[in-house]
Parts: structure tokens; sequence; C-alpha cells
């Protein structure tokens, strides 16, 4: 069993690295033949409803979680905020630096890389071409703030591991709070420095009033609800208060909080199809991974080969560097995401690291917390295996190869800082 869960994972890393298939494709058909090989036949059916099982309350929150805040930003919620910024910063380098990293932490809210790119290099780039302010400083800058965020539970990689463990994210998410909002502090910090730096170099400049303004399309301004944007705030913070206070399931927060942001934003039966069919892409594609990953833990877990492979991986380590293992995947999870896509290595190596934990009597949902603080959260918008990572620095104008060497080092800071602090709060131990 040992053995076939480790080939099983094995040439599914393969086939996705080589992109031979899509991961979807990989995520299914690879534990069903070697679930047939290890002579599981027809049994595999039920271990495979199980695992469907398993992930349908995440699957489900991670649909409505990205509809509710596409609708928001559909909405313009954000616009207020970023035309303050905006406002605010004025002509002084410093204030545009640490801007950027808010306005990109608030966008993130809805875990989505690509959408947070767009609305904000679009709205800060005219300024940092005025100023002068080096590119790769909007760009990393973006991708701090950017990071630190997606440890959110709808990110992709929370959302994730909780398939792969089975956990909630009062499980997963709610203990490491304390240290996401230490990342928040160090990334603001971390902008403070670098935008202290781009003021000594450029000193402070003015700018006019049109240079500070928000440009929006037609198509955008269409679905604007600006009247609204009060209600929308109210909302969002309620849905927060309750995802954190974990009152009901969050999938039940998430539905009944997009329903009336739709009915009350969109209350004509049209622009709601409309708005729903204009994010559809972006649901289907992460619904559709969340429940194949749920066939694929399905049958490892059914089949008893991620047990097998963890009770091998136990024989190998020495007994007194055990208690180790939750820092050493916390501090190794940024760096691995220049190695390891979200998929292969929440989906084909965390499992087998949780095992081998709880073999070692550790709780399994340490090793998930210490795997989001880095791994393709503060790491993804570094890593050349994620799509966003070439949105962010194609509309930056800026070289892959110059934006990982500026801002590597203050991503892995934002890690570290998280992981001493979910040491000391007990979320991850030694």
């Amino acid at each position: 069993m040992a053995l076939l869960g480790f080939l099983t994972i094995g040439i599914f890393l393969i086939l996705i690295f080589s992109k031979k298939v899509s991961v979807i494709v990989a995520l299914v058909l690879v534990p069903i033949v070697f679930g047939l090989i290890g002579g599981f036949g027809l049994d595999l059916g039920e271990m495979m409803l199980n695992g469907l099982t398993t992930v349908a309350p995440t699957g489900i929150m991670l649909v409505f979680a990205i509809l509710f805040f596409s609708i928001m930003l559909d909405a313009g919620l954000f616009d207020p905020m970023i035309r303050f910024i905006l406002k605010l910063v004025k002509g002084d380098p410093l204030k545009v630096v640490m801007g950027t990293a808010v306005l990109a932490m608030l966008v993130h809210l809805d875990g989505n890389g690509s959408a947070t790119f767009i609305i904000t290099i679009s709205a800060m780039l005219p300024i940092y071409n005025r100023l002068g302010i080096s590119r790769l400083v909007l760009a990393g800058v973006v991708a701090l703030g950017a990071g630190v965020m997606n440890i959110v539970p709808w990110g992709g990689p929370t959302a994730r591991a909780m398939t792969v463990l089975g956990g909630e994210a009062s499980d997963i998410f709610n203990p490491v709070i304390p240290a996401m909002i230490a990342g928040i502090a160090w990334v603001l910090f971390a902008s403070y420095l670098i935008g202290r730096k781009e003021r000594k170099r450029l000193g402070v400049l003015t700018l006019e009033e049109t240079e500070l303004q928000l440009n929006l399309s037609e198509e955008e301004m269409k679905y604007r609800r600006p009247k609204l944007v009060l209600f929308n705030l109210l909302l969002t913070i309620a849905l927060l208060v309750l995802l954190v206070g974990a009152w009901l399931p969050m999938p039940v927060v998430f539905i009944i909080a997009f329903v009336i942001a739709l009915m009350v934003n969109y209350p004509n039966q049209k622009d709601q199809q409309s708005r729903i069919a204009a994010h559809a892409s972006s649901v289907i594609l992460v619904a559709t991974m969340i429940f194949a990953a749920g066939i694929f833990t399905g049958i490892l877990n059914g089949t008893g080969m991620i047990e097998e492979m963890a009770l091998a991986f136990v024989s190998l380590i020495p007994e007194s560097m055990g208690r180790f293992l939750p820092v050493l995947v916390a501090i190794t999870s940024m760096p691995l995401s220049l190695v390891f896509t979200p998929d292969a290595y929440y989906f084909g190596v965390l499992p087998v690291i949780a095992e081998t934990a709880a073999n070692l009597g550790i709780d399994p949902f340490e090793i998930g917390r210490a795997a989001i603080l880095g791994q393709m959260t503060v790491g993804f918008p570094l890593s050349p295996l994620t799509a966003s990572t070439f949105i962010l620095i194609g509309l930056a104008q800026v070289d892959l190869v110059d934006h990982q060497k500026f801002i590597f080092k203050w991503a892995f800071m934002t890690t570290i800082v998280m992981t001493v602090v979910a040491l000391l709060i007990g979320a991850i131990s030694i």
C-alpha cells in the first residue's frame, strides 16, 4: 500500500508538472487506476463518495464566497477606499507605497489574485510612473499585500488544506488569525521601509487632481451601486464577524450573504443572471477542482495508502526531530511555492506530512496551519507556477527574475514573522 501510494502521488505530480493532463483529470484518474491495481475494485465507489461528502461543505463555501466578493467588487464596495487612498498618498512616495499595500490587502479580501492585481496595478501604476517610483516596488508591495491576505479560508491554499485534512476554518484558519494579523503588520512595516527609501531617492512631488482619479469603463459603471456602499460594507463586516465567530457553518453564511447582496444590489433578474454568468468560469474552475480532490483523498484514505506512506516516513525520522515537523513545514512553506504548484503541494505532499505528524503524536491540523503560513499564500505572487504572477508582472511591466530578487527576502520574512507568532500562541508547536 505504501508503494502504491507513493506511485499514485509520484505519477500525479509528474502529470501536472509536465502538463500532460489537467489537474482535475489527474486528481480523478490516477488514484482510480492505482486503486484498481491494488485490488479494491467496486469498493472504490464508496471511497470516492465518502471523499466527495467530506469536501462538499468546502466546495459550497468556495462557490458562494467567490460570488459574494465578486458582487461586492462589481457594486463598487472598494471604490471609496481606493479614491481615499489615491487622494491621501498624493505625491509622497512613502505614502504611495504604503497606500499600495493597504489597497492590495483590501481588494484581496475576495481571495482572487488576478482581480487584485488588475485593480491595484491599474489604480496605482499612473502615479508610480508620474513620481518615478520603481515598478519593482509596485509589483513587490502588491505581492506582499495579496500574499498575506491569501490565507483567508475562501482563498485557494487554505481551502485546499481544509479539503485534504477534512477540517473546518475553525480548525485551520481561526487559530492563525493572530499570526495573519502579525503578517499584515509586517507587510505595512516593510512597505514603510521600502517607501522611505523611495522618498529619499525621489523626494515629494505635487500631483494634479486629475492624476488622482479612479478611471472606470462604461461597463464597470453600469453595475456600480454607489448609494449602497454603506449597506454593502455593513453586510461584509457582518459576514466576517460570523465567519470568525463560527456561530453558523461557513457555507450557510456565504449562501445567505450572497443572496442578500445579489437581491439588494441587482433586484432586476437579468442583472442577477448577468453577474452570476460573469463570474461563472472562476466558480466552475474552483468547484470542480475541489470535488475532484475529494475523489483523490477519498481513495488514498480509503485504501490505507496515506497511512502506510506515513508509517514509512515515520520510520525514517529520528524521534528527537519529530516534534520540529510543524516548524519545518512553516519555514519551508514560502520557498516551496517556487517548486510546487498549490495542487501538487496540498493534494500530493501535505496529506503524507499530516499523517506522518499524526503518527508522531502531532495534531495534523498543525501541519495545515504551518503550510498556509507561506505555501502559495505569501509565496504565490512570486511563483512561476501560478498564472496570476504573470498578470502581476505583466501589468507592472517588470521581469519575473527581477521581481523575485527584489521581494523574496521581504516575503520570506513575512512567513518567519507569522511562524514565530504562531509558535507563541500555540497554533503550531515544538
